[in-house]
């Protein structure tokens, strides 16, 4: 089985495909297995939503003439939904989309993200000059880690639109939950701040309530997953195969949708 329209993965933030560290692990590969035409977005790490949101809008441009396709289907895990969100909604990229999938996407901000913005201003700015610096040798083209940081808090400032402007795209979400610290080392310590400073379950990183939007499915697999596993990185086996088995569910559920 196949899509009628390509697989695009869209990453979120600190995230990119960097020689043998993959964005999403292996689930690229997974999916191609399966007979899906599947390409991993080449976006900055640690680009601002706008940067991004075009970074995404010429990979899709060339994936749609190199495939001879007039649109693709975006599955967008973290900040990559709203890079994706803003392609579509300010750079007119909605006609070329087909469906978007958000996994675990800060679509109402993140608390963490708000606190980190009201550290010390020489703080901040020391750590997001190390981050800059060592992304941009990563390949990113326009590191800016500490206005992404502004544009993930909790307050909107306008940078995208409340409301769900899907204009005929399918658009469903989904979130997952970190039950316990010691569920994941990488998100056990983020794991803790989110508790204490968003309401309700969340990854680590982005609580449920954030990560809904469209039609809303609930978490992705059951059980304890976080923000980083569900994209692969760092996951036990055990976990594996249910993470490989959504994604390719997802994709057979787009094929089924005739997309």
């Amino acid at each position: 089985m196949t899509s009628r329209y390509p697989i695009v993965l869209a990453h979120g933030l600190m995230l990119r495909d960097i020689q043998f560290f993959k964005a999403f692990g292996r689930i690229e590969k997974i999916l191609k297995t399966e007979g899906f035409v599947v390409y991993t977005a080449d976006t900055d790490g640690v680009g601002t939503i706008e940067n991004n949101a075009a970074q995404l809008a010429a990979f899709v441009e060339d994936i749609l003439k190199k495939e001879g396709v007039d649109k693709v289907n975006i599955i967008a895990h973290s900040k990559g939904g709203l890079d994706t969100r803003y392609m579509i909604d300010r750079l007119g990229m909605g006609d070329k989309v087909a469906s978007v999938t958000f996994l675990c996407t800060p679509h109402k901000g993140s608390q963490i993200a708000t606190k980190l913005y009201k550290l010390p201003k020489w703080i901040k700015g020391f750590i997001a000059f190390w981050i800059n610096v060592w992304y941009r040798i990563f390949g990113d083209k326009k590191p800016d880690v500490l206005e992404v940081c502004r544009q993930l808090q909790t307050a909107p400032d306008g940078v995208l639109e409340d409301a769900d402007n899907s204009d005929g795209i399918f658009m469903q979400s989904f979130s997952s939950t970190l039950k316990r610290s010691r569920d994941d080392f990488v998100m056990g310590i983020p794991l803790k701040f989110s508790r204490k400073y968003e309401k309700g379950e969340s990854d680590g990183m982005v609580s449920v309530e954030s990560s809904k939007f469209a039609e809303y499915r609930g978490n992705c697999t059951d059980g304890s997953v976080s923000h980083t596993e569900i994209v692969d990185f760092m996951v036990r086996r055990k976990k594996k195969e249910k993470i490989y088995a959504f994604y390719v569910g997802i994709c057979e559920e787009l094929a089924n949708r005739g997309f």
